[in-house]
């Protein structure tokens, strides 16, 4: 059974990343490492020595220039202390056949940087993007997620409909063009979608769909299915007391799945 290191990106902004080690910890990492940003740019931590890397929610640079705009300028152009680009670091992390887990500011992180979703295996090509909610407001409200059973995905394998948590204002995916749109729904890399959990359809309805994101889009995947984004939060409900309903014996099954498959996933490798 191979180790499963886990590093939890934080810094300019992010605010769950103490929940989000948790949850990884929870789920069966050996070891969950919170490292500020600037760490990674002082070389004194290298993406190298981990096997999942989550970018997790918060409010990058104050969303300014767009959500995750500023962090994914940083990613695009800075090099580390020993002169090895970060760029190249991720993407050779990515070739190693590791995970990468971006959730709300993540998920707007890896689409501006054009690590999700690689069509056509253009990676670092920005597809899409994630715009202001139809509602013109930030949106704190639980939802339910139907994962896609054709989707590659090893974070959402053979996983029931789940419950948890958004807190966006900027959640809503834009695809480039039409064809775009048309290729994540041909090759199944739409991950999540938001669901109506009395009929456990996706559905565009709000609030049901927090923020009007075409074909009810709430997480995509790329075609290796080792990346996934998704807007809503699976850190926030790691357990039972999480959920609102649950002195009511609401037992919706919780976010830390998507964490467990993808520990079952790195120990199988």
């Amino acid at each position: 059974m191979g180790t499963v290191n886990t590093l939890v990106i934080t810094g300019y902004g992010t605010n769950s990343h103490m929940e989000t080690a948790h949850t990884a910890r929870l789920a069966g990492a050996d070891k969950a490492d919170v490292v500020h940003f600037s760490d990674l740019v002082a070389a004194k931590v290298r993406l190298a020595d981990y096997h999942f890397l989550i970018f997790p929610g918060g409010f990058l640079d104050g969303d300014d220039l767009g959500a995750a705009q500023a962090a994914a300028m940083r990613w695009r152009y800075l090099k580390d202390d020993a002169g090895a680009a970060l760029l190249q670091s991720l993407r050779e992390f990515l070739d190693e056949g590791k995970l990468i887990l971006g959730i709300c500011n993540g998920f707007q992180l890896l689409v501006k940087l054009g690590v999700l979703p690689a069509l056509g295996g253009q990676r670092f090509e920005r597809q899409v993007s994630l715009g202001n909610n139809d509602s013109a407001r930030f949106e704190d409200r639980w939802v339910h997620l139907l994962p896609n059973a054709t989707s590659p995905c090893v974070f959402t394998k053979n996983l029931p409909l789940l419950s948890m948590p958004v807190r966006h204002g900027e959640g809503k995916l834009v695809a480039r063009d039409a064809d775009c749109l048309r290729r994540l729904e041909e090759e199944n890399l739409i991950a999540l979608q938001y669901a109506d959990p009395a009929t456990g359809k996706p559905t565009q309805e709000y609030p049901l769909n927090p923020n009007g994101s075409t074909l009810a889009i709430a997480g995509l995947t790329d075609p290796t299915g080792r990346v996934l984004g998704l807007m809503p939060h699976p850190e926030a409900f790691h357990h039972v007391t999480n959920h609102p309903g649950w002195t009511r014996g609401e037992l919706d099954a919780p976010g830390t799945l998507i964490f467990v498959n993808a520990v079952r996933y790195l120990r199988g490798q």
